[in-house]
């Protein structure tokens, strides 16, 4: 658990900051302002970079390993490593392992594994990725089996689609 040794606490203290600097940043990323939309893609690209040296030296950082809190913002970078197709990948494999041993959610895997499908152009599985809004309705990007989302959705955790994609409706 985190706290138990210097470079674990130290670990979950820079992976927590990763994150709160990633939601602090996050309205840039479909910023109006090119520059607002650099910085986004910067920060991002720092911290897929730092994750994957992370991973080098620990894996995947497991709530066991590093706290639930840094465990969290793990996967939040990893998700954001939009432009690290390579990072995506190799945190997808390592959290799908991490799922299998019963040490991460299987809602985390669900959410990293239909953003790395979306990157790859392919559909996605359990419809967690939004590609805007059109008219004040969310636009999913295309799934896999759309009748079946629900119930694969269910099964790790995730609420009903229309109770999620009603969550990005406007107006």
């Amino acid at each position: 658990m985190a706290g138990q040794d210097p470079e674990t606490t130290a670990l979950a203290a820079e992976l927590a900051g990763m994150a709160e600097a990633d939601h602090a940043a996050a309205a840039g990323a479909n910023s109006d302002d090119p520059a607002a939309q650099l910085a986004w893609r910067r920060l991002t690209a720092r911290h897929g970079d730092r994750l994957n040296e992370i991973m080098d030296r620990v894996g995947w950082p497991t709530a066991d390993l590093v706290g639930a809190e840094a465990a969290r913002a793990a996967w939040l970078i990893a998700q954001h490593a939009d432009r690290q197709l390579d990072v995506q990948r190799r945190a997808l494999a390592l959290l799908e392992q991490a799922v299998s041993e019963g040490r991460a959610e299987a809602r985390d895997l669900a959410f990293l594994r239909d953003r790395t499908l979306v990157n790859e152009g392919r559909p996605q599985i359990y419809g967690t990725q939004i590609a805007g809004v059109r008219d004040g309705a969310p636009v999913p990007w295309p799934c896999e089996d759309p009748d079946g989302v629900d119930a694969r959705r269910a099964e790790v955790g995730i609420e009903p689609f229309e109770e999620y994609v009603g969550k990005f409706r406007v107006g």
